[in-house]
């Protein structure tokens, strides 16, 4: 049996190895050159200490110097010992530069662009090889044509055969301005995955905060969701500035006939707009709503929307079991006349 285990480092990059249930992490590691923090190897330093963020797995022999029990119950390990059950998630508390690794550039052409509306596209892409990436995440991806890139989240399942990406159009802009003209087959390279913005194991309520293009990544982490399940009820609120902007309707209906504990709420700023609700999320989120705390809080939008959601809750005083946030701002960086 093999697993797949995401090495998350402290820079930001994540790399996705293989790994045997018979097989150390830190062996596996090395065996894909990816040097992690190694020392003793027989679990009594300590150096190779990491966080497990997701999965099962056996601890292995270590000694107290090394690891204490307190920590072993907070979900710490020893790579050097641990051995895989299942697909794991391990943040290592260094940078990938130090591990001799970094981002993964894949080549990848593209399979297909549809215009969502007037703001947005979906670009569709195969990749000529395998690039894992946790639900949320992002990668750099090239302009064709160019020596520039830009960072977009996936909106795809993990293991889809196809990775898709929700891409807001600026006007004039490098990437809307050859998504505009972009033929089946054109070749591009994916560099990634990045990112400490993914899905945590869903343990209690979620609370999915989408501005925008930010939809992308939930839509990601959704589309796992609903092939593993969940008891936990998950709010999803879709805020954009005009009605047109609201795109993968369709998509969405669907995640929700699949995943029986989703909710989705969206919101349309423009006071004009034919829609239920108007304005901004901060206008329709209660306390109750972020279940006094008790909820994991997903936010991807632009800066000031991770501002006013964080004052909006301390107004409310509501401080969630976790905030995670990822922000973004559009490039306006102009094609070339």
């Amino acid at each position: 049996m093999t697993y797949k285990i995401a090495l998350n480092f402290e820079d930001g990059v994540t790399r996705i190895i293989d790994c045997d249930a018979d097989e150390k992490v830190s062996d596996a590691a090395f065996r894909q050159k990816i040097n992690v923090p190694m020392d003793c190897r027989d679990g009594v330093c300590g150096t190779c200490k990491c966080k497990a963020e997701r999965g099962d797995f056996e601890l292995g022999f270590y000694l107290e110097d090394a690891m204490t029990e307190e920590e072993a119950a907070a979900g710490m390990v020893l790579t050097c010992q641990m051995m895989p059950k299942s697909d794991c998630v391990i943040a290592i508390p260094a940078s990938s530069l130090a591990c001799k690794t970094g981002a993964q550039t894949v080549a990848a052409t593209v399979a297909g662009v549809e215009a969502l509306s007037d703001t947005s596209y979906r670009l569709r892409v195969k990749l000529a090889a395998g690039m894992g990436f946790l639900p949320g995440q992002y990668v750099n991806v090239q302009v064709p044509g160019t020596d520039q890139t830009r960072a977009y989240s996936f909106s795809s399942h993990p293991q889809a055969d196809e990775a898709s990406f929700l891409i807001r159009n600026i006007p004039g802009g490098l990437m809307s301005g050859y998504l505009a003209r972009a033929q089946a087959g054109d070749a591009m390279d994916l560099t990634g995955p990045m990112g400490a913005f993914y899905l945590r194991p869903v343990t209690r309520p979620q609370v999915f905060l989408a501005g925008g293009t930010g939809l992308a990544p939930f839509l990601s982490m959704l589309e796992l969701i609903a092939t593993t399940g969940t008891d936990q009820p998950i709010r999803l609120v879709y805020a954009v500035t005009k009605l047109a902007d609201l795109v993968e309707m369709d998509r969405l209906q669907a995640l929700v006939a699949q995943i029986p504990s989703l909710t989705l709420t969206t919101i349309v700023a423009d006071p004009e707009a034919d829609h239920p609700l108007k304005g901004y999320a901060t206008n329709h989120l209660t306390a109750a709503d972020l279940w006094d705390g008790a909820a994991d809080v997903y936010l991807c939008g632009p800066p000031p929307m991770v501002e006013a959601v964080r004052s909006h809750m301390a107004s409310l005083g509501v401080t969630p079991a976790s905030f995670l946030f990822e922000k973004f701002n559009p490039s306006e960086t102009k094609a070339a006349a």
